[in-house]
């Protein structure tokens, strides 16, 4: 098994924790700005930490960064912040495994995405994978107990919810991958970490300057709840430096493919941790996604 492959799984398992936490924080003294903050405010010191220690460790300076190296880590930073704020918002909609999945239709606009601005392909077969996982999006996005017919039923605020934050995790997704791209020298895991330091510090000092207009007094309320908080950011480093990583070694889209074994985790953690129960349709939409995972991964 190639290496990204197992790279892929460890970053879908590292998001599905960090997301159970940034539920749990939205849900109680946060708000959804304040969730979206902690996961870089916290994440930052342990990605600089992290990039610091490897550059010394090979006994390398910080290399040279490139304009094109910050058009590209920008735009996919700032795409992440919107996408993350979507997932938390979607948490608030429908349950979490449901949400997670929503948040899935990343693998099918990335395809698109990185093809027009990367010139990534992907073959036959995984363009077959893209089209059984829009029919799973499809399905789930349709609302319980619903009066409504036809494409009406598709016209929800849940959907547009996971489609908004698929799509920016599309953009955000090539961005990085663009930006590891740039980085002159080293190996992918150096120029994964590089990018990752970078990125985090800009978005931490965004969501905060946003927060600090937009909803006064919420990044005090972040920084009370630390002790839940940090554990987010841990997460969310681990999670990230391997998607990163990933993106050094592979075709964004087919990371993310593989990266969709996280609705497997979510639908353990809905109903472990979260109680809740997925419904007869809902497993039918998961079950969809997740063998578009495995055309992706065994013939695309």
């Amino acid at each position: 098994m190639e290496p990204w492959i197992l790279i892929a799984v460890a970053a879908a398992a590292f998001q599905t924790l960090r997301f159970m936490m940034q539920k749990s924080l939205s849900m109680g003294p946060v708000s959804a700005g304040g969730a979206t903050l902690a996961r870089f405010f916290y994440g930052a010191p342990f990605a600089c930490a992290l990039a610091a220690g490897y550059l010394a460790w090979r006994g390398v300076a910080w290399p040279e960064l490139s304009a094109v190296f910050w058009a590209y880590a920008m735009v996919g930073g700032l795409a992440q912040i919107l996408a993350t704020l979507f997932v938390v918002l979607i948490f608030a909609e429908r349950n979490f495994a449901v949400g997670i999945t929503f948040k899935k239709t990343e693998v099918i606009q990335t395809a698109i995405i990185g093809f027009v601005v990367l010139g990534d392909r992907v073959s036959l077969f995984g363009f077959l994978a893209i089209l059984i996982g829009l029919l799973g999006v499809l399905v789930l996005s349709d609302p319980p107990q619903s009066d409504m017919r036809g494409w009406r039923r598709f016209a929800n605020r849940a959907a547009g919810l996971g489609l908004a934050s698929g799509a920016f995790f599309a953009v955000s997704a090539v961005g990085y991958r663009g930006a590891t791209l740039e980085v002159a020298g080293g190996d992918a895991f150096m120029r994964a970490a590089v990018t990752l330091a970078v990125v985090t510090v800009a978005q931490s000092l965004a969501m905060m300057a946003w927060l600090a207009l937009r909803e006064p007094g919420e990044v005090a309320r972040v920084w009370a709840a630390r002790k839940t908080a940090i554990w987010i950011g841990v997460t969310s480093m681990a999670g990230s430096i391997s998607w990163f990583t990933a993106f050094a070694m592979q075709n964004a889209a087919y990371v993310f493919a593989v990266g969709q074994v996280e609705v497997i985790f979510s639908l353990f953690a809905s109903v472990l941790f979260f109680k809740e129960r997925i419904a007869g349709r809902e497993m039918v939409g998961i079950t969809l996604l997740t063998a578009s995972i495995v055309v992706l991964v065994a013939l695309g």
